[in-house]
């Protein structure tokens, strides 16, 4: 089987993100405003996560244009 560079360095940075998660499994807690907000860190990794990649493609699709 012959892989590409870039299939086998994404196949490692899932590897190693499934990692982190697996070793984050503890609840936290945190204030926004006035809300408490309770969750895993298993959801709240990832949905960080999305949310940052999100805010940088429209960031930087906006600035592209300018």
């Amino acid at each position: 089987m012959n892989m590409k560079p870039k299939s086998i360095a994404l196949l490692i940075l899932g590897l190693l993100l499934l990692i982190v998660l697996l070793q984050n499994t503890g609840v936290v807690s945190f204030k926004i405003l006035f809300w408490k907000l309770t969750m895993s860190r298993v959801i709240l990794i990832p949905l960080v996560a999305l949310m940052g990649g999100g805010i940088g493609f429209f960031i930087g699709k906006k600035s592209g244009s300018w």
